[in-house]
């Protein structure tokens, strides 16, 4: 059985195990994999409308549900089986008319989505099971072998909840989607702005969370942000006040306050839009505006994030469920990095409720701690980019020496341009003149260094590039091999002492270059650092690379309207091409998201006899309601099986059946605006290496120069499971397939299985990698947050 505080999925087990789940904010993709993979298990499962009242009400708000009838659900907001808050659960007697449904009804396991009030509700009616069983059988309502049978209740839980305010996970589903709503906003006023010298004050939901108030103000370069965890300190209004004259005096035409509904001021009174606006308005005499964008972040289409975070929910949800014991205490489905966790349930719930304490008592800088890792990574980049004051003294972190030398950072892109390149140069240039080094801009990547086009940054001259796509620095896929000696004669010339080459796999290629390079040019002796920013997401040492979920939302997004316009004519399939050069993960991650059929990849050989399956598979579809297929090639993924093929194939077996349609994605795919996603993984990626190069710098002045020339001087900066790591480069060459330009070991491949499983193909789900349940009070917060 499955579900939602506000609406709720139910899975009934043939074998007396039985499943049901809650469902609120843009939980679909949950819904549709824990349905399938129940159906997937031999469970019978059921919907359950309209959330607890739904459950406490019974009869046809508990229905059946079936493989077609999650079809097409993907791309829809909101939660298809309805949802509603209930007070009738709150009391006892609801409780018990609850448990009659679902004992009635066989349902002994229970799936709920929803906040941390959803939650505790489901963890009471566990508590209450045995209690209540006994009531219902005193009374009549059931008889002892029914109560026998449903003699415990099992709990699995994932959050749903837009705020991101649950503590033991990195991310509630939903929230990457308002995040999404709310860029969509910002990037439209901040163009209004601009033309009207405007100053802007924008309120986003968190009553008691500042997740969606902090990101945005990073992945638009607010000037301020309130946030309920971390009041301003006494006086703000002067600071306010004084930090929007300096950004209007560097030169910029407009300012950006972004607001969290629940923000208030150390004395516990609110501080709201209205009065930011007057207080703006009276001392500075801006013309000022404020905007409230409530409910619009609950809406919209989910991100592609959501839906494999929802789909990969669901699918460990059940089987946690599967796996559960009468022992087992209520768990909640989290994610750590880029792994699904179990944690108990009432932990996480304290944890949360730790953080509303810790607000009431004033202790502030603990309530950002139980926050989690990511949330005070998030606090700690935006003080450093936002409360940088000019007039400053050289900080203690920068290189200290009786004979002390200028730093001078150089910054360049390589590789094909993508999405948030823009945004990790605007925080490596800041971060670092904040450290009190020269920040220099290479332009056309290793070829300009060795061109000598080099300028110096200044802290205005990256105003407003977080926002924008593409690389304003120039980029080019040319190596550094043949330009040497130009390369190191310019280093030597401009005096840089480290360098942050942002780009692809011809990045991590240019690097290693350099590093062997070292031994015949001593100029090359400088801290290294390689960000990985590519569509492709195939850099070794990095789970992901930035760029990679812009791309794979605009793939999401043209495969939701190429699906679309099959409505009306059915019997149609889409054969669609996409980017990723050898690495086939933006085919497989598009497939989870957008529900395709098959997804075919380099790293998965398949030959014609897959193929001919596939096929097969789609002529069975076609015979059910749903009667349209998608299917995914990546562009390397077979030198002979080509796009020109595969749609010829499908169209000659298809006659008569359906008829096929094809479209190569191309260039697009890298264009177009950063996700929220991506922008705020390139901030906090660019700030972490400026601060990593800072230290290394520090180890490696000896005797008036820098001196670098060890392996751990030359690191790739990468996210791996579940966090930020430098690996050298030197290291990472045993782990790369360089005549496919790929990792030879790559964490997505594991997501493969479900990506069939969903598409219902009948395949073994390997389960030998075992989730087990982890503890988040002695951690007092989650180990590492990544979004």
């Amino acid at each position: 059985q499955f579900l939602t505080s506000q609406s709720h999925t139910l899975l009934h087990y043939t074998n007396t195990h039985h499943l049901i789940s809650l469902n609120p904010i843009r939980m679909n993709a949950a819904v549709r994999a824990t349905v399938r993979v129940g159906l997937y298990t031999g469970a019978k499962v059921f919907f359950i409308h309209e959330g607890y009242q739904g459950l406490v009400d019974g009869g046809d708000c508990i229905r059946p549900a079936t493989w077609e009838s999650v079809s097409m659900m993907l791309q829809l907001g909101g939660t298809v089986i309805g949802s509603a808050r209930c007070k009738d659960f709150q009391t006892r007697e609801g409780r018990m008319k609850a448990a009659y449904n679902l004992v009635k009804r066989g349902i002994t396991n229970l799936c709920v989505i929803g906040g941390d009030g959803s939650l505790t509700g489901a963890n009471q009616f566990r508590t209450e099971w045995s209690d209540l069983l006994v009531n219902l059988v005193s009374k009549g309502k059931i008889s002892a072998d029914e109560a026998k049978n449903a003699s415990h209740l099992n709990i699995v839980g994932m959050v749903g909840s837009i705020d991101n305010d649950f503590c033991g996970t990195d991310m509630t589903i939903g929230t990457d989607s308002a995040l999404h709503r709310i860029m969509e906003v910002v990037d439209s006023i901040t163009t209004t702005a601009q033309s009207h010298q405007r100053a802007f004050i924008l309120e986003v939901m968190g009553r008691h969370c500042g997740y969606l108030a902090l990101v945005t103000a990073l992945a638009c370069g607010a000037d301020w942000v309130f946030i309920p965890e971390m009041p301003p300190e006494d006086g703000w209004e002067e600071h306010l006040c004084r930090r929007l004259m300096e950004t209007r005096n560097r030169g910029s035409r407009l300012n950006v306050i972004i607001v969290a509904e629940g923000a208030m001021a150390r004395d516990g009174k609110p501080i709201t839009c209205d009065h930011i606006r007057e207080l703006v308005t009276k001392r500075l005499g801006y013309d000022t505006r404020s905007t409230i964008l409530g409910h619009v972040q609950r809406g919209g289409t989910p991100s592609a994030f959501d839906r494999i975070l929802g789909s990969r929910m669901g699918v460990e949800a059940v089987m946690a469920l599967m796996e559960a014991t009468p022992d087992t205490p209520a768990c909640v489905v989290s994610l750590s990095g880029n792994q699904a966790v179990r944690l108990p349930l009432m932990e996480c719930v304290q944890v949360t409720k730790d953080v509303t304490i810790a607000m009431k008592e004033g202790r502030f800088e603990d309530a950002v701690k139980l926050r989690g890792k990511s949330f005070e990574n998030n606090w700690n980049t935006y003080k450093l980019l936002a409360h940088f004051t000019h007039s400053y003294t050289k900080p203690q972190s920068a290189p200290q020496s009786p004979g002390f030398i200028n730093i001078n950072v150089a910054v360049l892109n390589v590789g094909a341009p993508c999405a948030g390149m823009n945004a990790a140069v605007r925080a490596a240039v800041r971060i670092g003149i904040t450290q009190g080094h020269n920040m220099l801009a290479v332009h056309d990547g290793f070829e300009g260094l060795a061109q000598g086009k080099v300028k110096q940054f200044t802290w205005t001259s990256v105003g407003g590039w977080t926002g924008k796509g593409g690389s304003n620095l120039g980029t080019k896929r040319v190596l550094p091999a043949k330009y040497m000696e130009e390369i190191s004669l310019n280093i030597a010339k401009y005096n840089i002492h480290g360098l942050i080459v942002i780009g692809g796999f011809e990045a991590f290629s240019g690097g290693l270059d350099l590093v062997h390079a070292r031994e015949k040019y001593e100029e090359l002796c400088i801290p290294i650092v390689v960000i990985p920013a590519t569509v492709s997401n195939n850099v070794p040492g990095s789970d992901f690379s930035i760029g990679a979920d812009t791309a794979l939302n605009t793939i999401t997004m043209t495969c939701d309207r190429i699906k679309q316009s099959a409505a009306g004519t059915k019997r149609r399939v889409f054969i669609i091409e996409t980017m990723g050069g050898y690495c086939g993960y933006l085919a497989t991650m598009s497939g989870l998201a957008a529900g395709a059929d098959a997804a075919y990849i380099f790293e998965e050989k398949f030959g014609i006899r897959d193929l001919e399956t596939n096929v097969e598979h789609i002529v069975q579809k076609m015979k059910t309601t749903v009667k349209r297929g998608l299917i995914l090639r990546n562009e390397n993924s077979n030198a002979n099986y080509t796009t020109d093929f595969i749609f010829n194939l499908y169209s000659e077996e298809g006659k008569g059946v359906f008829d096929c349609r094809k479209n190569v994605l191309g260039h697009m795919q890298q264009g177009g605006t950063p996700t929220p996603f991506d922008r705020n993984f390139a901030t906090k990626m660019g700030a972490k290496s400026v601060l990593w190069l800072t230290e290394k710098l520090k180890e490696c002045y000896r005797h008036g120069r820098i001196f670098a020339n060890t392996p751990d001087s030359a690191c790739v900066l990468g996210m791996r499971k579940r966090g930020l790591v430098f690996q050298p480069l030197d290291e990472l060459k045993e782990e790369t397939d360089f005549d496919h330009r790929i990792p030879k070991t790559q964490w997505w491949l594991k997501l493969r299985p479900i990506l069939k499983i969903l598409a219902k193909y009948k395949i073994n789900l390997d389960t030998s990698e075992a989730v087990l349940m982890e503890h988040i009070i002695s951690k007092r917060a989650p180990v590492t947050l990544v979004k």
